[in-house]
C-alpha cells in the first residue's frame, strides 16, 4: 500500500538527535544531521571508521554501548539503524511512546518519519518522497538536480548580476566539469570559450547566449590575451553575465589569474570556479597514477611552453633531473627532445618510464608508453599532437598489463 506522508522541514539546531547504530546507514545519515546544527548522539557498541572519526573530531557524541530504555529522553528526532530489527523495534516503540518522530532504517513503514531522497544545490535543499518507492524518489531527485545544474530549470528569481566567472571546464569530457561550473554556464549571457574547453557543453546553451571563440592553438593562430581581457570587461560592463570557459583549471597554466586581475582593475565583479586539471585527470584516465605508495612521494607539474635553455624559462631543470618522483609535463610535445635531454643530463635515467596521454578523457584519447631516452622518437613516430600530457617517472609503468 502506498505510504502517505506530510512533508516538513525540521529546525534541529541545537536539539538532541539520537542515532541508534553506527554502521554504514548511520554513516550516510549522520553528516546531514550534523550540518543541520543538530546535537547528534550515537549509541552503538561499534562504529565504522567514518563515524568514529566524526566522534573523534567532536562533531557528535558516541556512547559506546548497546541501546537501553530511556536513551531517547530529551530527544527531538531519532534514527533507528541498528543491525538487529528487535533493537530498532524497541527504539521505535520508545520514540512513539514519548511522541518523538523516529525513522526506522530497516522498515520505514514501521517508523513515524521517513527520510526523503535529498540533494543540495546552490542553497536549495531538495527532498523527494514517492510513497515508499525509493528508487523512484532517487531517480526524480537526480533528474531535478541535473535540470538545475544544466540550467534547464532556473531556480533563481532574479537574473544573474553582471560580472565574470572564470570556469574550469575540466580535462575534456563534458561530464567532468564541476557542478558549480555547469550551473553558472547555464545562466550565462555570454560565453568566451577556449579550444580545450568541453565543446559539447556549448550545444546546451540557449539561443540567446552569445558564444565567443577565444581559442589558443599551440604554435598557430591565437587570440591575444589583451583582447580576451577587454572582451570580458566590455560585456560585463554592458550588464551581461560572462562565463570564461576554459579547459582544465583556470589557474594551472590557464592565464586565469591574469584575467581576474584585469577584471578587478576595471571594477568588474569576478569569481573563479576551479576545474579538474588535465595534469592529473588525463593520466588517471589512462591508468597512470601520478603518485603511488612506495613508488612516488612527489609530483611536479611543469610547463613546456618554452624550452629548457630559453631565457624566459623559470624552471630549475637541473633540480628536476635530480628528483626521483613524478614529473608531469604540460605543453611539452614540440620540445620533448630538449626536455628529455636536459633531464638525463642532470641525473634522470634514460630508461625512466614515460607515458604520453593525448586528448585524455575524450573519445580521441591515445596513450603512448616509452622511456625518457626514446620518448622524442616515439612521439614523432606515433604522430602525437597537442594537447598531450607527458608523465615521467616510475608511476608511468604501473598500469595492469591487461589494460595497456
Amino acid at each position: 500500500m502506498t505510504e502517505h506522508h506530510y512533508f516538513a522541514g525540521l529546525d534541529l539546531t541545537g536539539k538532541r538527535v539520537v542515532v541508534v547504530g553506527a554502521g554504514t546507514v548511520a554513516q550516510r545519515r549522520v553528516p546531514r544531521l550534523i550540518n543541520s546544527g543538530a546535537r547528534v548522539e550515537v549509541i552503538a557498541p561499534e562504529a565504522t571508521p567514518a563515524v568514529e572519526a566524526m566522534a573523534d573530531a567532536g562533531e557528535l557524541t558516541w556512547h559506546r554501548r548497546t541501546y537501553a530504555a530511556g536513551d531517547l529522553t530529551g530527544a527531538w528526532y531519532v534514527v533507528a539503524c541498528a543491525t538487529g530489527s528487535e533493537v530498532n523495534a524497541a527504539v521505535a516503540a520508545e520514540a512513539e511512546e514519548n511522541r518523538i518522530f523516529c525513522v526506522r532504517a530497516d522498515d520505514a513503514s514501521r517508523g513515524t518519519a521517513v527520510t526523503p531522497a535529498v540533494a543540495q544545490h546552490g542553497g536549495l535543499l531538495l527532498g523527494v518522497l514517492a510513497g515508499g518507492e525509493h528508487r523512484r524518489s532517487a531517480a526524480v531527485r537526480d533528474a531535478l538536480v541535473e535540470a538545475l545544474r544544466t540550467g534547464v530549470v532556473d531556480e533563481c528569481s532574479e537574473p544573474p548580476a553582471a560580472g565574470v566567472a572564470l570556469v574550469g571546464g575540466g580535462p575534456g569530457d563534458p561530464d567532468l566539469i564541476t557542478v558549480r561550473g555547469r550551473q553558472l554556464l547555464g545562466r550565462a549571457d555570454v560565453v568566451i570559450t577556449d579550444r580545450l574547453a568541453p565543446r559539447e557543453l556549448l550545444e546546451e546553451l540557449g539561443p540567446h547566449v552569445e558564444v565567443v571563440d577565444a581559442s589558443k592553438i599551440p604554435y598557430g593562430r591565437a587570440a591575444n590575451q589583451d583582447v580576451i581581457n577587454s572582451l570580458l570587461i566590455e560585456h560585463a560592463k554592458a550588464g551581461k553575465f560572462v562565463v570564461r570557459l576554459k579547459g582544465g583549471d583556470p589557474y594551472l597554466f590557464g592565464r586565469g589569474f591574469e584575467e581576474l586581475l584585469a577584471c578587478v582593475e576595471a571594477g568588474v565583479a569576478v569569481t573563479a570556479v576551479p576545474g579538474i586539471t588535465s595534469a592529473f585527470a588525463a593520466p588517471s584516465a589512462a591508468d597512470v597514477p601520478v603518485t603511488h605508495r612506495g613508488v612516488a612521494h612527489e609530483v611536479v607539474v611543469v610547463s613546456g611552453h618554452v624550452g629548457p635553455h630559453d631565457e624566459q624559462s623559470l624552471v630549475d631543470w637541473p633540480a628536476l633531473g635530480r628528483l626521483r618522483g613524478t614529473i608531469v609535463l604540460m605543453m611539452g610535445v614540440k620540445r620533448i627532445a630538449e626536455f628529455a635531454a636536459v633531464l638525463t643530463e642532470h641525473g634522470r635515467d634514460p630508461k625512466s618510464p614515460v607515458a604520453v596521454v593525448q586528448e585524455g578523457t575524450t573519445r580521441n584519447q591515445k596513450t603512448l608508453r616509452t622511456t625518457l631516452g626514446e620518448v622524442a622518437e616515439a612521439i614523432r613516430e606515433a604522430d602525437v599532437k597537442p594537447p598531450a600530457v607527458i608523465v615521467i617517472g616510475p608511476v608511468a609503468d604501473l598500469a595492469p598489463e591487461s589494460r595497456r
